[in-house]
């Protein structure tokens, strides 16, 4: 129990990330999030409004599992199987962090200043959602999926355009760390 308590180390969870692609091409099928997306406004009847929402949902409920298993298993994870013990950053990660605001850098999955009820109905909070929400769903049907989509399933079958998509999305990371953060954080 102890082993699974703690964060486990690329090469456990890589091999492991390996053998489910194996699984899903072996089985015809793909991976990503995105997708539950589309399957979830088609069952909401969104195909009435639009073609890109007229499919064959039915065939996509098993990617609708991953969701559901991602999301229980990420509490399960967080409620009974964490030690509670502070977040692994480099010292220098936890200095930038609280030269933005950011106070007990490590102590909590999501940071309060951020995810606290008080911070999330704020104008700024509420912006923040909004604008961020609105520019992952629009990258995403842009790009053509997510990035779990393109960088595990993609990049693992050697497409090009999912090459790029990740280029685009460590380009598009480093933007948001080096000049966006500290503009929307920075005092």
């Amino acid at each position: 129990m102890e082993y699974i308590l703690q964060p486990w180390p690329w090469y456990v969870s890589g091999p492991l990330i390996a053998l489910v692609m194996l699984i899903l091409v072996f089985f015809g099928k793909t991976f990503g999030m995105s997708s539950n997306l589309q399957t979830l406004c088609s069952i909401g009847g969104a195909g009435k409004y639009s073609d890109y929402f007229r499919f064959d949902w039915k065939a996509q409920r098993w990617n609708l599992t991953v969701v559901l298993g991602a999301v229980l298993g990420g509490f399960i994870a967080t409620q009974y199987l964490s030690d509670g013990s502070a977040i692994a950053l480099s010292s220098e990660t936890i200095s930038d962090l609280n030269a933005l605001g950011f106070n007990e850098v490590g102590e909590t999955l999501l940071p309060p200043e951020i995810y606290s009820w008080e911070n999330v109905l704020s104008l700024k909070g509420i912006s923040i959602l909004v604008i961020a929400g609105f520019l992952v769903g629009f990258g995403t049907r842009y790009a053509g999926g997510c990035t779990s989509g393109h960088a595990i399933t993609g990049l693992s079958n050697l497409q090009l355009p999912s090459l790029i998509a990740v280029i685009g999305f460590f380009i598009g990371g480093l933007i948001m760390t080096f000049f966006i953060l500290p503009l929307i954080f920075g005092s």
